[in-house]
């Protein structure tokens, strides 16, 4: 078959790329990351204090480093441009190293009449254990969304949490709402020490989500996310609990806008939450009574 010249440009441009993606993934001495394209060297469910030990990353390193050449190859061969092309190997350093898509997740598990209950900002000494009551008289599993800084002052909190059957997610070290315009290096230290926060306080509980403060999401966020075994979380329904809207506001909102498997915002932490709790109390079940089950938010499905 004959080969343009362009075409074989093209060609040599994916292998050039893909072979200095693979030398730097290589030659990157820290276990927690390696700072191209978001990708991430890291096992998904790393020990406590895992971003510091050399533990396991080998498998991870190399899964990543196959996904991210084939994501480069692909890209240049097909002749995208150079942004595109390094977009495909940033997906497929994630996917290759964890298989965890980087699309946001909205969606509960399940199909038909499933809702994914989700709470933010704690773990908070007043209000996390109110929630944890209230969900437990309602046997509702929901997802913790946990600030790193919180996690690590109340690990007996996050403990209790996981105790109860909760899936963990990682909401950044301190909660700040404008990662989304910051440097990569500083949102990869956000996520990742993040999760290593709640990983030490909650030992052998895998961190399964990543939300991002306000929902600043990047593609480099949700790509270093994804590579590091956590889905990027977002949600379909928000009744804006953390404003203190009123218990009337916040619970029409959440009745009156049920699209097919919500994934919904809550917070326990961050303030005043006896809104929060007075409309978990009504809310859960009235979900039960229109015949909705419980589940966790999507986790392997674009």
């Amino acid at each position: 078959m004959r080969i343009t010249t362009s075409s074989a440009r093209r060609r040599r441009a994916g292998y050039g790329a893909a072979a200095a993606l693979l030398g730097l993934l290589a030659a990157v001495g820290s276990p927690a990351y390696a700072a191209t394209g978001g990708s991430v060297d890291r096992t998904p469910d790393a020990p406590p204090g895992g971003h510091s030990t050399q533990a396991g990353t080998t498998g991870a390193a190399q899964g990543a480093a196959q996904g991210a050449a084939r994501g480069a190859v692909q890209g240049t061969a097909q002749g995208t441009p150079q942004g595109a092309a390094a977009h495909g190997a940033a997906q497929g350093a994630a996917l290759g190293s964890t298989g965890v898509p980087l699309g946001i997740s909205r969606l509960a598990q399940g199909a038909g009449r499933q809702v994914a209950i989700t709470i933010d900002d704690g773990p908070d000494p007043r209000w996390t254990p109110q929630v944890l009551e209230t969900l437990r008289k309602n046997h509702v599993k929901a997802t913790f969304c946990m600030i790193g800084t919180k996690a690590q002052k109340y690990p007996e909190l996050a403990r209790a949490v996981a105790a109860d059957g909760h899936q963990l997610c990682d909401h950044s070290v301190d909660h700040d709402v404008t990662m989304d315009h910051k440097p990569v290096a500083y949102q990869r230290q956000q996520i990742l020490d993040g999760k290593a926060m709640i990983e030490k306080a909650v030992p052998g509980v895998p961190v399964t989500y990543y939300r991002a403060p306000g929902g600043a999401f990047t593609p480099d966020s949700r790509a270093i996310a994804a590579a590091s075994g956590m889905r990027p979380l977002g949600w379909s329904v928000d009744p804006k609990d953390w404003s203190r809207p009123g218990l009337k506001a916040i619970l029409s909102t959440v009745q009156g806008k049920l699209p097919q498997q919500p994934t919904v915002l809550f917070h326990d932490g961050g303030g005043d939450r006896s809104e929060t709790v007075a409309a978990l109390k009504e809310y859960l079940p009235w979900l039960t009574e229109q015949g909705y089950s419980f589940s966790f938010p999507a986790r392997t499905t674009p």
